[in-house]
């Protein structure tokens, strides 16, 4: 796997580092991650995108659960030992990066070394199949996290989601992208230049990381609400 970090010329006072996986359909070198990484990174938070093993390999179909979820593992481990063991590390991604990201959180151990979870454009079922909600695993998860939500997500509309929220074990914060699509493309009825719809989305992760209660030494684990 390869991973690139950007670091933030001028660090934000929580010292935050965020770590940002890609979707199933393209790496971490897709135009979205980059512009992504790199705008976070100018609003002071440390960001680090990485590649899941299929895509390194120039495949098309994700890996099995497991692989992403050991992959996962690994690159959080790797970056708390960059960062130090007081740094404040958030975790999240893409769709599929941050459904996978919130199954490593439901695990104790790899969550004790996070302060919270992203989510842009959280997955909650296939499009068309609204029966097969990815939710089994949220009542283990006791982060705080951010969703990130088009109005338009054929993967779940938010108010798909906030119907489920209730079975999530951490504190949720819920953001929507009017007119937004999965990506959060919107529509010329929206009535705003693309460019700015992800520059308020980008500095509202970068104003809710701020705002993340510093990481505990002993647990790292946020209270169940």
């Amino acid at each position: 796997m390869s991973a690139r970090l950007y670091a933030a010329p001028a660090p934000a006072p929580c010292g935050a580092w965020l770590i940002l996986a890609h979707g199933a359909g393209a790496g971490h070198d897709s135009t979205f991650m980059v512009s992504y990484a790199g705008a976070l990174s100018a609003r002071g938070i440390t960001t680090v995108t990485f590649n899941f093993p299929y895509t390194q390999r120039g495949r098309r179909l994700p890996d099995a659960a497991a692989t992403l979820e050991a992959c996962w593992r690994a690159t959080i481990a790797a970056v708390r030992e960059r960062a130090g063991a007081a740094a404040r590390i958030v975790a999240g991604g893409k769709s599929m990066g941050g459904r996978i990201a919130s199954q490593v959180a439901a695990d104790d151990v790899t969550a004790a070394n996070l302060a919270g979870l992203v989510f842009l454009g959280y997955p909650l079922h296939p499009p068309g199949g609204a029966e097969r909600r990815r939710t089994a695993h949220w009542a283990q998860v006791r982060l705080p996290a951010l969703f990130v939500q088009g109005s338009r997500d054929t993967f779940g509309s938010p108010d798909e989601l906030r119907a489920n929220l209730s079975t999530f074990g951490g504190t949720a914060t819920v953001i929507v992208v009017e007119g937004g699509d999965h990506s959060f493309k919107v529509t010329r009825a929206a009535g705003r230049p693309q460019d700015s719809v992800h520059a308020d989305i980008q500095d509202a992760i970068a104003n809710w990381i701020g705002a993340l209660a510093p990481r505990s030494t002993s647990s790292g684990l946020s209270p169940r609400r």
